[in-house]
């Protein structure tokens, strides 16, 4: 079958932004979406980009105009005759200054986000690395979603008792509102452990050996569907799968995942699917299935022709008017306009517009390689960390800092760089600590051990979880481009040919670049036609030398300075680190534990780069 792509040739129709300041979006051929019996909305790993992206037209629209989209979507649906289920699968905190700019963090998301109706969803990992957010978590979301948030392998500790009690509901059974099929739906997050000590992640595998698990998929749904804090490559999706399917031969199920912050799609069988919608509400995810066989609770499963399809939608006006048929005057719905206010009136608030600086150039995370002049890394190698790494009773002390690359989730754009900026481009609370006095010829090793990981790591200290979350769990697409990478060549890890984004040919006029999305389902399956962009390998760590000895004078027959290495140096980190770093160094050949790590400095990265900008990027643009 041969998608239908629509070339529209103006922006005419298009409405400008729904906040203050945002890009108005550009117009694009477009792919229509293909509707079956069930289908699914999508979002995941939403990190508090409520507002929508203010730099990027191509994913403007805000979290009030996806509570109008899904309005019109469930009429489209019901004048069509089929179902729609809207989900979301976790991470929907940190990220954006509208959750990490407010005290206590979330003051306002957690209102906006809960203005949405959501039928099914369930936490991501950022949801559990502080005790405070598990705690609004329980106390806030679960209940605004009580018959939809599901828990299947977390706990939440009680802080007046001390019991142990699920998050939320392990699975749900229910019934489609239109065609009435039969539905079993779970929730799982991957095999977390680094969540705070008031929540309990039971590993998969553990948890699909309980009782209630082995109820659930003896319960002969028509559907079984699987959300998933999960990348879809990661093995606990296949483990699930594996469970399911030796139990129900033919019954349909639909994985729906997140984490990995890609667009993707995995065939599991013929009658299982799985679809990963992205990343900071650029992208709305659409799932649909069809050929559905209805069965009596006492029927045995038979094979049956399920169809599934996908496709990612830009979060833009342009698309969203496009896929319901509106236009600038009839989409907006009351409630989506009066989210949108409550956006507007918390940005306002949050004074998150306010300018620290002016960003001279374009820094990239992985649209440029690394090292680079344009890579953001690089820029935090070079110019950040040397100037910024300082505790004044130590300042004179040669040291080496250790900043790994997943610490940085978002790129700098040419211009106001924002107080939303900060919390854009690193939103955690991580500190820098710190070993005293390590022989050089020991700390200098560190980095390579993160970087080359190997068997020094495994289990939970794999040197993957140190790397940007697309680097964590590739498709096979992905792994494929990262193959052919040549170390003495600056190869992208996406491009034409066989990696995972590939171009789609047009005699059309020029597109936007975007995401150009391969998976297991082909290459049609993006809703906008976007010119391709570059995407290339990072480091799991970079570190940067400060205060080093400055270069001896040349010597006899020599024309250059000569660099000279401290005898000891304080290893700097970010605490995050700090599993690795102690464990490289015990490989290297130091002796030492968490009884040597002390605080460095109490300004987190968040706090370094913002006070960079202000004191060296002029302020005005």
């Amino acid at each position: 079958m041969i998608t239908r792509i629509t070339f529209l040739a103006s922006l005419a129709a298009v409405a400008s932004s729904s906040q203050p300041g945002a890009p108005a979006p550009v117009a694009a051929p477009m792919r229509d979406l293909e509707w079956g019996q069930i289908n699914i909305l999508h979002t995941t790993d939403i990190h508090g980009w409520l507002g929508g992206h203010m730099q990027e037209p191509q994913y403007s629209a805000d979290w009030g105009d996806y509570i109008s989209f899904t309005s019109h979507m469930r009429r489209k649906a019901e004048e069509k005759g089929v179902d729609l289920l809207v989900v979301d699968t976790g991470d929907r905190v940190e990220g954006n200054g509208l959750y990490d700019a407010s005290n206590p963090k979330g003051n306002y998301t957690y209102d906006i986000f809960g203005s949405q109706s959501i039928d099914l969803l369930c936490s991501g990992n950022h949801e559990l690395y502080l005790e405070d957010t598990v705690a609004r978590e329980h106390n806030i979301t679960v209940p605004r979603f009580k018959h939809s948030y599901l828990a299947s392998n977390l706990d939440y500790i009680e802080p007046e008792t001390g019991n142990q009690i699920p998050q939320a509901q392990r699975y749900v059974k229910f019934t489609t509102k239109k065609l009435g099929y039969s539905v079993v739906a779970l929730g799982f997050i991957f095999d977390f452990d680094r969540n705070a000590n008031n929540s309990v992640v039971t590993p998969v595998e553990e948890a699909m050996k309980q009782e209630w698990f082995q109820k659930a998929i003896r319960e002969k749904p028509d559907l079984f569907i699987v959300l998933g804090h999960v990348g879809l490559r990661m093995k606990e999706f296949e483990q699930i799968f594996k469970v399911i399917r030796d139990q129900n031969w033919y019954t349909p199920i639909a994985f729906l995942g997140g984490h990995a912050h890609v667009r993707d799609a995995r065939k599991f069988d013929d009658n299982a699917f799985a679809i990963a919608s992205g990343r900071y509400f650029e992208t709305i995810g659409w799932m649909s299935i069809d050929g559905i066989k209805k069965k009596s609770g006492s029927e045995v499963s038979t094979e049956a022709t399920v169809s599934f399809k996908r496709r990612y939608i830009d979060n833009n006006l342009f698309g969203l008017h496009y896929h319901t048929g509106l236009n600038e005057t009839t989409f907006p719905t009351e409630h989506g306009r009066n989210v949108t206010k409550l956006i507007t009136a918390g940005r306002k608030a949050l004074k998150l517009d306010e300018s620290f600086g002016c960003a001279p150039q374009d820094l990239w995370m992985s649209r440029a390689p690394y090292p680079h002049n344009s890579s953001i890394f690089s820029w935090l190698e070079t110019q950040v960390l040397p100037t910024t790494i300082i505790n004044p009773e130590r300042k004179d002390v040669p040291r080496l800092a250790i900043v790994n690359t997943g610490a940085i989730r978002f790129d700098i754009f040419q211009g106001a760089f924002t107080k939303d900026s900060t919390y854009l481009i690193s939103p955690f609370t991580s500190k820098f600590n710190y070993i005293a006095d390590v022989p050089y010829a020991v700390a200098s090793k560190v980095l390579t051990l993160l970087n080359s990981g190997g068997p020094v790591f495994n289990g939970a200290l794999s040197t993957k979880y140190l790397s940007t979350p697309e680097q964590m769990a590739p498709s096979r697409f992905f792994e494929a481009a990262l193959s052919t990478t040549n170390e003495e060549e600056e190869v992208p890890l996406f491009v034409d040919g066989e990696a995972s984004q590939k171009p789609l040919k047009t005699e059309e006029p020029e597109l936007i670049g975007g995401y150009t999305t391969r998976d297991d389902l082909g290459e049609d399956g993006d809703d906008a036609v976007h010119s391709p962009i570059k995407f290339y390998a990072v480091p799991n760590c970079i570190q940067s030398k400060i205060a080093f000895p400055a270069p001896a004078p040349p010597g006899d027959g020599q024309t250059e300075p000569q660099l000279q290495d401290p005898e000891k140096v304080d290893l700097v980190f970010v605490d995050y680190v700090q599993p690795w770093v102690i464990t490289a160094l015990k490989f290297s050949g130091g002796d030492y534990g968490t009884d040597d790590v002390k605080v460095y400095t109490n300004s987190t990265l968040t706090d370094l780069i913002a006070g960079w900008v202000k004191e060296n990027w002029k302020k005005d643009c």
